[in-house]
């Protein structure tokens, strides 16, 4: 299964709330609030039945149902309504703080995301790429689609190559200037996964709960779909896809891949 596949296989599970017997600007409003999570937001009506409530489902599967209010509630206190900060916080209504959609998001998986920009993807791989830098042991395999962004990555790399323990092995399409490599490998992949895919993935340096992977696909121009994972066997098997499918693909002397 290619990198590509599984993100599809991930993408097919998409959960559905369909949001019953409530004014369209509620709809909006979840949908807004879950539009970086993998699930669809719709509406319908019913002629019967309470008013303003929503069902959670996957695969064709019942998983929840919940009331708006407990998926929408206000903060206590505020007479207009509106929430008194942006933090998506509420009130439970005895000083604690509880997230708007709880309800809900205690049933999909959070480390699910949509539409990450390419500032985001920066942002989201340096979180593990500190992981790996702060364990010094093990292997990072990182993607950057292509050798010209690679090489404006190539000071951080270098820096983290520098880790005796740690294994780190780049992935580019033949697209650019090749940075100069001292401390780690880079793997010129001629496929359309390698230019089409951003990932890194950190096998933990031996602890399963620092095993650490982010996989993600350019669909349009900067944005990509993709997913988190902390599963120690979906982190192994996105590392052993990328050393039995690019292993041999390293960087040569003159620039070249040994492809």
């Amino acid at each position: 299964m290619s990198l590509i596949e599984l993100i599809a296989g991930v993408e097919a599970h998409e959960a559905t709330l369909t949001v019953y017997n409530a004014d369209p600007a509620v709809t909006d409003e979840l949908r807004e609030y879950f539009a970086d999570r993998n699930v669809r937001i719709v509406d319908d009506q019913t002629a019967s039945g309470p008013e303003e409530f929503a069902v959670l489902a996957r695969d064709g599967e019942f998983v929840t149902a919940v009331t708006v209010d407990d998926l929408l509630p206000r903060p206590s206190g505020d007479e207009d309504g509106e929430p008194a900060t942006g933090t998506g916080d509420r009130d439970d209504g005895d000083g604690t703080a509880g997230r708007v959609g709880e309800p809900v998001l205690d049933h999909l998986d959070e480390t699910m995301f949509t539409s990450y920009s390419r500032e985001d993807m920066v942002a989201a791989s340096r979180e593990i790429e500190d992981r790996a830098w702060r364990v010094g042991d093990g292997e990072l395999h990182a993607g950057f689609q292509t050798l010209d962004v690679l090489t404006r990555e190539a000071d951080t790399y270098a820096l983290l190559g520098e880790k005796e323990r740690l294994d780190v092995h780049a992935y580019a399409a033949d697209e650019g200037d090749a940075p100069d490599v001292d401390h780690y490998t880079v793997h010129v992949g001629e496929t359309a996964e390698i230019r089409e895919t951003w990932f890194v993935a950190y096998d933990g340096g031996g602890y399963d709960d620092a095993k650490c992977a982010l996989l993600a696909e350019e669909r349009a121009p900067g944005e990509f779909f993709g997913f988190w994972s902390y599963d120690p066997e979906t982190v192994d098997y996105i590392i052993d896809y990328l050393t039995e499918r690019y292993g041999g693909s390293e960087q040569t002397d003159d620039g070249g891949a040994t492809v």
